[in-house]
């Protein structure tokens, strides 16, 4: 008669990883160690952290104070989902503007677009037409831009 090799009850690959067949303390089919080897007592901790330290803090840097945010000074106001930053001027301020005095340009002024601004001063704001038009999509569009080429906040 042959004698063939006992057949595991699970393929190999399946069960729970700490489980094996292996004595206590050696690696298993994971790379893990076996049962019986315990974590060292108050727990495990991360190099360079204070045991019992709230959340994931580099040393030597304390975390801010509460209700501060640092900001990028190239966008004071954010960004948009675009990624883009935002202006400080606001796109209903500049239609509003344009609207009701931008046969003056006033709208164009406001956003930094001077040499625009001086030709809708020096046409009545194209006999009206213009201004109208310019404060219509200052107010339903997205993706005006100030003179700096930031989006204006909305």
């Amino acid at each position: 008669m042959s004698e063939q090799p006992p057949q595991p009850s699970q393929p190999p690959g399946y069960g729970y990883p700490n489980q094996g067949s292996g004595p206590a303390g050696q690696p298993g089919p994971y790379g893990y160690p076996q049962g019986g080897q315990q974590p060292p007592p108050g727990g495990y901790q991360t190099p360079g952290y204070p045991q019992g330290a709230p959340g994931y803090q580099t040393p030597g840097y304390p975390p801010p104070a509460p209700g501060y945010y640092a900001t990028d000074p190239s966008a004071p106001y954010g960004y948009d989902p675009y990624g883009r930053p935002y202006s400080d001027k606001s796109k209903i301020v500049a239609g509003v503007l344009q609207l009701f005095l931008g046969s003056f340009g006033i709208g164009r002024f406001y956003v930094g677009s001077v040499g625009i601004g001086v030709a809708q001063l020096f046409t009545c704001g194209g006999l009206g037409f213009w201004a109208l038009i310019d404060g219509i999509m200052y107010l339903v569009s997205n993706d005006r831009t100030d003179d700096q080429g930031r989006v204006l906040r909305g």
